[in-house]
């Protein structure tokens, strides 16, 4: 299983002229800033489709029943939770998810979240 190779945020220098967006370091991120974001349907669908994806996606890869507004929104939340890492590449804003992040200080929380989102899925007919 590949994962995002993600860089604590007090080691990660921008380029020079290059767009830097603020991320908790790993001792930042609290546990109910991470159950705040996962708590809503669009942004745990986001994570979803990160952790199936294992690599970094385009904010342009997600098919969300929002504005591009409301979506931006979004990411901003799993972005100041700790949840994922955004970063510029180009003119696309990629994301992907803090998995070693979480799973250091959270051990175990994002699998079982992702397994019981998939259970509900299925429940529903959704997935």
């Amino acid at each position: 299983m590949r994962r995002a190779t993600v860089t604590p945020a007090s080691t990660t220098a921008p380029a020079a002229g290059a767009r830097a967006l603020a991320h908790p370091a790993r001792e930042e991120i609290r546990l109910e800033a991470v159950l705040h974001a996962l708590s809503d349907p669009v942004r745990l669908c986001v994570v979803r489709e990160l952790a199936a994806a294992e690599d970094e996606l385009t904010c342009s890869c997600f098919d969300l029943p929002v504005t591009k507004s409301t979506s931006t929104h979004h990411f901003r939340v799993l972005r100041e939770s700790g949840i994922v890492r955004q970063t510029y590449r180009g003119t696309a804003k990629m994301n992907g998810l803090r998995r070693d992040d979480l799973d250091a200080l959270f051990p175990g929380l994002l699998d079982r979240v992702l397994e019981a989102a998939a259970c509900q899925a299925v429940r529903l007919g959704e997935g």
